[in-house]
C-alpha cells in the first residue's frame, strides 16, 4: 500500500513538472527548466499525504505562485506575501489563506514564524519550506536553480504556509507586518550572534584576569557558569549594558548607547518594564538590583519572538568599582537550550554548588534516605527556579516538598519575583485527583490571592511519586501584590482538590452518623459515573442515594425529585427520575411533562451502579414553565411528584388538566375532580372540546382553586360546621372572580363547572378503601334537575363514575325505578345511549314500577383485539366491578340487618350474570358473584313496594328489583 502511495506522489509531481515545463518553457526553455527544477525541489520532502490530497492544478498553482513571487529579491531582505488566492486574480485558488516567505537561509526561520502563528491562534494546515539554491544577478533577478548542496550558490528559504482563512485586507496586511517584524528579529539575532558570543568571552576573560572585589569562590562560580553558558547551552538573542546612577528618588539604570546587540540593537527595546527608572520601583526591588551579587539570572517581561514562544531568559553580570559598589550590568538575553534543561544540576556550574549547599544545610548525609530524596527533588525541580530562586527560597520549598513525599495531600509553594512582575506557584496534588478542571480551579484561587492573571502553566508527572507538580506563573503588577496568608491559600487549594469521593464520604457520615454513613459510602463510593461527579456535588449525591435506595426497595416504583438550582430563574425547574434496571423512555416522559405545563430544555441520563445492587438510572431534566411566571416550589413539589408518579402508574390520566398542579397548586386527586366534571360535561353535550376546557382552567387558576375549595367545603365529612356560610362565601368570591374573565366562552365554561359543583349531591372523594388509601375511582351523584343546559328528558338523579380505566353513568327516573347495566362502546356519548335505554325502560316497566333506570359504562383501555376473547372479557369484568363499586359508594340508607334467607332470587338483567338482589321483609341483599362479596341493606317502606307478588327496592338510584313473598 505504501509503495502505491509513494508512486502516486511521484506521478503527481511528474505531472506538475511536465505542466510547468510546457507552460513556462513554451517561449523560454531555460525558464521552464528552472521552474521545473524548483517544483521538484519544492515538493521533494513534503509528506505523501499532503501531496496526494491535492489535484495537479492545485499543486501547480501553489508552487508556481511562490516561484513567481520569488523571481526578484535582493540579498539581505525578506519578501512576505499574505493573501487569499482567487482564480480570477491570481490564477489559482485555495480555501485557506496563503503565507509566502522568501528569505536568506538562516536558523530559527520556521520555528519563529510558527511561533507567531501559534501566538495568533491560527491553525496551520500545510507548511512547505525547502531550501533552494538559486542563481540571481546583481539586481536580485532569479536566473536559475542549482543542485542541492551547491557551494557556489547561497541557499534561500522558500516558505509556503496555508493557515485558517482570514478575511479583510487590513487583517491580511497586519499579519504580513507581524511576520516581517519576526523575520527582522531573526535576522538581527543571527547577524549579531558572533558578536554576542564574543562579548560573553570578553566577560569570561575579564572575570579571570581582572576579577571584581568579591569572594573568590563566587567569582570562580560565575566564570565557570558563563563558560558553560557560552558552550552551546544558551541561545544568544540580545546583549545590553546598563550604568547605574543616583540613589533613592534619583536612581536610574541607563542603557549604554551603541552597545546593544541582537534584539537589543535598538536601545528602546524593553527587557524589564520600569527598570530604567529605578526610583519608581519598590524599595526591595531597588535593593535587589543594586545588591553586590555578581550573577543575576531571571526572566524578561516579554516573550521571545525567535525560536520559542517563552519568556526570555536574562543573565546579568554586575560591574563593580574598586570599592565593590555596583556601577552597572552587562545583560545577556536569550534562551537556555534543551541541553541545559536535560543536564543534571550537578553538571551545571552555579547550580551544582547551590544544590550541594542546600543538601548540607539540611543536615542529611548523602547516603541517607532523606538525603537521597532531597537531592532527587532538587535534580528534578524546575530548572528555571533553580537558576532564579535564592538559596533560602529553594531550601524552604525543597524541605516542604520532602516532607510531602509520603503524604497524599495538596500543598502550595510560592516564590515571588524580585521585580514583583510575577509569582511562581508550585502546587503538589495527588496524581489520582489531578484533572484540567482542578488545575483551572487552582488557577482562579491563586489569581485572586495574588491579584494577577495566569501567564503560564505546566504539569509534571514524575514516575516515582504519587504527586503531580503543577507550576502556575501569575503575572502581577510591581508594588500591587497584596499581602497573603499562605496557610489560607493552602486551605482553599486543599478544599478545591478534595475529590468527589472524599466529600461524599464526609457528607454521608455527617448525615447518617459514622457507622451507617460508612456503610452507605462503601456501597456507593464507586457508583457514580464521571459525568455525574463532574456536574453534581456530593450533597446532591447524598440526596440521590436516598432516592436510589427507595427505588431499590420497591420493584415497581419510581423515585422523583423536583428541585430548583440556586442559579435558576423562578420559572425554571429541574426534575430527576430514578428507575431501577432500565432507563425511562423519553417518548413516554416528555408528553407527561408537557401536559403538566412544563417544557423540557435538556435531559441528562446517568447510570448509577451501587456495589452489590442492580443499576439505577437517573434522568435529570431541565424544565421551564412558560405559562407561570413564578413557581412556589415548596408548595407544588409534593403535589407534582405525587401526580407524576400516579400518571406513570396509570392511576391518573395524562392530559392538559395536569397543568393545574403547577398553575393552581392542586393535588392529582383534586385535578381528577375537575377532569371528571369535564368528561361529564362532554357527555351532557357541552359545545366545547376537552382541550378548550383544559386551556380555560389553566388560564384561570384563581377560579379553579376556589371551585375545588367549594367542592371540598360542601362534601368533606370531616368539616360539617357552618358549611352553608362557608360555601356561600366561596360562591360569592367565585362570582367576583368571574367578573375578571373577559372571554365569553371561558366565562360560560367556568360557570358550568361551578354549576356542577353545586349540583353534586354526594361523592366518594373522601372515602378510603380497605388499605386506608383513597379509592382509585371517583363517583359523583348529581341532581340532574339542577344541571344547566342539560338536554331533555332529565332524570331525577344520576351517578357518574370516573377512573382512568373506565367511565360510566347510572340514570334514575324516580325514587323507585328499575333497570339494568350496559357495556357501551360509544366513548363520546354513552350517556345519550343510556338515556335512550332509560326512556325505553320507563315504557316497558310502567306496569311494574313508575319509572325506569339504566346504567352503562365504557371500557377506556380495552385489551387488544388479538389478545383473545378471554382478555377482552377480563378487562370488561374489571371495569364493570369498578363501575358498580362506584354506584354502591353513593347508596343511601345502608344499614346492617339480620341475614334472612331470600325466598326468591332474580337476576338484574338477562345479560348480566354478576349481580343478584334478594329481598324479604325490608331487607335486601346485594351479591357480587364475580367478586365473592355479599352485603345486606335495610330499607324503609317508602323505598319499597308490593305489586303482583313482586317487591321492588330503590336504594336511591340503584334500581334493584326482586321478587319475594
Amino acid at each position: 500500500m505504501s509503495l502505491r502511495v509513494d508512486a502516486r506522489k511521484t506521478e503527481l509531481i511528474d505531472k506538475v513538472a511536465e505542466q510547468t515545463r510546457r507552460r513556462l518553457g513554451a517561449s523560454n526553455a531555460a525558464a521552464g527548466a528552472a521552474a521545473e527544477a524548483f517544483v521538484r525541489r519544492f515538493y521533494a520532502n513534503v509528506a505523501v499525504d499532503d501531496v496526494i490530497a491535492f489535484s495537479p492544478e492545485d499543486l501547480y498553482g501553489a508552487a508556481i505562485a511562490l516561484w513567481q513571487f520569488g523571481r526578484s529579491r535582493k540579498k539581505g531582505l525578506a519578501k512576505v506575501r499574505v493573501y487569499n488566492p482567487r482564480l480570477a486574480e491570481h490564477g489559482w485558488a485555495s480555501p485557506h489563506t496563503i503565507v509566502e516567505i522568501i528569505n536568506d537561509d538562516m536558523p530559527f526561520l520556521v520555528d519563529s514564524v510558527s511561533v507567531e502563528m501559534t501566538r495568533r491562534e491560527l491553525g496551520v494546515h500545510l507548511l512547505i519550506h525547502p531550501i533552494v539554491h538559486v542563481e540571481r544577478d546583481g539586481s536580485g533577478a532569479l536566473k536559475g536553480v542549482a543542485e542541492a548542496g551547491s557551494a557556489r550558490n547561497a541557499g534561500e528559504s522558500f516558505m509556503h504556509i496555508e493557515i485558517d482563512r482570514q478575511g479583510g485586507a487590513e487583517t491580511l496586511a497586519e499579519l504580513q507586518r507581524a511576520i516581517e517584524s519576526v523575520l527582522v528579529d531573526v535576522r538581527v539575532t543571527v547577524a549579531d550572534w558572533k558578536d554576542m558570543t564574543a562579548r560573553a568571552r570578553e566577560v569570561i576573560t575579564e572575570l579571570k584576569d581582572r576579577p571584581p572585589p568579591l569572594d573568590a569562590e563566587e567569582v570562580k562560580t560565575a566564570h565557570d557558569f558563563l563558560t558553560w553558558m557560552a558552550d552551546d547551552h544558551f541561545t544568544f538573542l540580545g546583549y545590553r549594558e546598563y550604568e547605574f546612577s543616583g540613589k533613592g528618588g534619583k536612581a536610574r539604570a541607563n542603557v549604554v548607547p551603541g552597545r546593544g546587540l541582537g534584539l537589543c540593537h535598538d536601545d528602546e527595546f524593553v527587557i524589564f518594564e520600569g527598570l530604567r527608572n529605578l526610583a519608581a520601583l519598590p524599595p526591595d526591588v531597588q535593593e535587589f538590583v543594586r545588591q553586590p551579587t555578581l550573577l543575576k539570572i531571571t526572566k524578561a517581561n516579554r516573550r521571545s519572538t525567535v525560536h520559542r514562544a517563552v519568556h526570555l531568559d536574562t543573565i546579568g553580570v554586575k560591574k563593580f568599582d574598586a570599592a565593590g559598589n555596583v556601577t552597572g550590568e552587562r545583560l545577556f538575553l536569550g534562551l537556555f537550550t534543551s541541553a541545559a534543561y536535560s543536564q543534571s544540576p550537578l553538571a551545571i556550574p552555579l547550580l551544582a554548588d547551590k544544590v550541594r549547599r542546600l543538601v548540607a544545610r539540611a543536615g542529611f548525609t548523602s547516603k541517607s534516605h532523606d538525603g537521597k530524596a532531597l537531592l532527587h527533588i532538587l535534580e528534578t525541580f524546575s530548572r528555571n527556579e533553580l537558576f532564579q530562586a535564592s538559596e533560602d527560597e529553594l531550601f524552604e520549598m525543597a524541605i516542604g516538598i520532602l516532607h510531602l513525599q509520603d503524604r497524599q495531600r495538596t500543598a502550595l509553594f510560592v516564590r515571588k519575583d524580585a521585580f514583583e512582575r510575577f509569582v511562581s506557584c508550585f502546587v503538589y496534588v495527588p496524581r489520582d485527583r489531578y484533572t484540567t478542571e482542578l488545575r483551572l480551579r487552582f488557577q482562579k484561587i491563586i489569581e485572586k490571592a495574588f491579584n494577577g492573571t495566569q501567564a503560564a502553566f505546566s504539569s509534571h508527572f514524575p514516575d516515582d511519586t504519587a504527586l503531580v507538580r503543577v507550576h502556575i506563573v501569575i503575572k502581577t503588577t510591581p508594588g500591587k501584590i497584596p499581602s497573603y496568608d499562605l496557610a489560607e491559600i493552602n486551605r482553599l487549594l486543599m478544599e478545591a482538590s478534595r475529590g468527589f469521593i472524599d466529600r461524599l464520604k464526609e457528607t454521608l457520615i455527617e448525615a447518617h452518623g459514622e457507622e451507617r454513613g460508612l456503610a452507605v459510602f462503601r456501597r456507593f463510593a464507586g457508583a457514580f459515573p464521571t459525568a455525574y461527579r463532574e456536574r453534581f456535588d456530593p450533597q446532591s449525591a447524598a440526596e440521590d442515594i436516598g432516592k436510589i435506595e427507595e427505588v431499590l426497595g420497591d420493584a415497581t416504583s419510581l423515585a422523583l425529585n423536583l428541585y430548583r438550582p440556586l442559579d435558576a430563574a423562578e420559572h425554571e425547574l429541574r426534575f430527576r427520575i430514578f428507575r431501577k434496571g432500565q432507563p425511562v423512555p423519553l417518548s413516554g416522559v416528555l408528553p407527561m411533562l408537557e401536559n403538566m405545563g412544563l417544557k423540557a430544555i435538556s435531559e441528562s441520563p446517568y447510570q448509577i451502579a451501587p456495589t452489590g445492587g442492580e443499576p439505577v438510572w437517573m434522568h435529570d431534566f431541565a424544565l421551564v414553565a412558560p405559562e407561570v411566571a413564578e413557581i412556589d416550589l415548596s408548595s407544588i413539589k409534593p403535589n407534582f411528584e405525587d401526580c407524576f408518579a400516579r400518571i406513570w402508574g396509570g392511576t391518573v390520566e395524562s392530559d392538559g388538566f395536569n397543568r393545574l398542579v403547577i398553575g393552581a397548586g392542586l393535588s392529582a386527586r383534586e385535578v381528577t375532580v375537575l377532569r371528571a366534571y369535564a368528561r361529564y360535561l362532554r357527555q351532557v353535550g357541552i359545545p366545547f372540546s376537552q382541550a378548550y376546557m383544559e386551556d380555560t382552567l389553566a388560564r384561570n387558576p384563581k377560579v379553579v382553586r376556589r371551585l375545588v375549595d367549594l367542592f371540598v367545603c360542601v362534601h368533606n365529612p370531616a368539616a360539617r360546621e357552618k358549611i352553608e356560610v362557608k360555601s356561600a362565601g366561596l360562591i360569592v368570591e367565585i362570582e367576583h372572580l368571574f367578573d375578571e374573565v373577559t372571554n365569553l366562552d371561558e366565562d360560560r365554561i367556568l360557570r358550568r363547572f361551578l354549576n356542577l359543583v353545586r349540583a353534586t349531591l354526594r361523592t366518594n372523594f373522601f372515602q378510603t378503601g380497605p388499605d386506608g388509601q383513597p379509592k382509585p375511582y371517583l363517583a359523583l351523584k348529581i341532581d340532574s334537575q339542577a344541571v344547566d343546559e342539560m338536554p331533555l328528558p332529565r332524570p331525577l338523579v344520576e351517578i357518574f363514575v370516573y377512573s382512568p380505566q373506565v367511565e360510566g353513568i347510572h340514570l334514575r327516573g324516580g325514587r323507585v325505578a328499575r333497570g339494568g347495566i350496559r357495556w357501551s362502546d360509544r366513548r363520546e356519548d354513552f350517556r345519550t345511549e343510556i338515556l335512550g335505554l332509560m326512556k325505553a325502560q320507563m315504557v316497558k316497566n310502567t306496569v311494574i314500577v313508575p319509572v325506569g333506570s339504566k346504567g352503562g359504562f365504557f371500557v377506556k383501555r380495552p385489551a387488544p383485539a388479538d389478545a383473545g376473547r378471554e382478555a377482552v372479557l377480563a378487562e370488561g369484568i374489571a371495569c364493570y366491578k369498578i363501575f358498580i363499586r362506584g354506584l354502591l359508594d353513593l347508596t343511601d340508607n345502608i344499614a346492617p340487618s339480620a341475614n334472612v334467607p331470600p325466598k326468591d332470587v332474580v337476576r338484574r338483567d338477562s345479560d348480566d350474570p354478576y349481580l343478584v338482589v334478594a329481598a324479604d321483609k325490608g331487607t335486601a341483599t346485594f351479591s357480587d358473584i364475580a367478586n365473592g362479596v355479599s352485603r345486606e341493606y335495610g330499607f324503609g317502606l317508602d323505598d319499597a313496594f308490593a305489586s303482583g307478588g313482586s317487591a321492588g327496592y330503590d336504594h336511591k338510584g340503584m334500581g334493584f328489583t326482586a321478587r319475594g313473598a
